[in-house]
């Protein structure tokens, strides 16, 4: 048990983190704004269309207040696919002799289980392409945040900690 453990913890990673006999990947999209901050934005948005609408509207330009709640609506509508793609990410996890591989797309969960020792990785077509994990009749496909000229790398480091594991 101790010389497994001294083989992933003296292995160099540049995508994973190493935490006791457990290596975990996690990949996300690179998003400098958060639901919460996209909520607090589009709040002072919507107060500062309105005062500016309301301000015009007491002068005489009615037209004003209506094209601003369109405008609102749009933004509104915009902002939530934003922030729904905003938490997308994927996590892979290699602990003793499961690889855990969980995909989230617009709040929807993909979960895929493998044994590390049938798990093929290999790019889907070519060497810019994603990443495709296989074994035992399941595949899922990683990779979809991460630059492709570092996809081989990051595919050579989930190969390197299948055999080291």
């Amino acid at each position: 048990m101790q010389a497994e453990r001294f083989q992933v913890s003296h292995m160099v990673f540049r995508f994973a983190t190493v935490t006791g006999q457990r290596v975990d990947w996690r990949l996300a999209r690179n998003c400098s704004v958060t639901p919460a901050q996209l909520g607090g934005l589009y709040l002072s948005l919507c107060a500062v269309s309105l005062g500016i609408a309301l301000f015009f509207w007491t002068r005489g330009a009615l037209l004003v207040l209506p094209f601003t709640g369109i405008e609102i609506i749009a933004v509104g509508i915009a902002f939530v696919l934003y922030g729904r793609h905003a938490a997308d990410g994927e996590r892979i996890s290699l602990e003793g002799a499961r690889l855990v591989v969980e995909r989230e797309t617009a709040g929807r969960l993909e979960r895929a289980e493998f044994d590390r020792q049938w798990v093929r990785v290999e790019p889907k077509t070519g060497d810019r392409s994603l990443i495709t994990l296989s074994a035992q009749g399941k595949v899922m496909e990683v990779g979809r945040f991460v630059r492709p000229e570092l996809r081989a790398a990051l595919a050579s480091e989930i190969r390197m900690a299948l055999r080291a594991a």
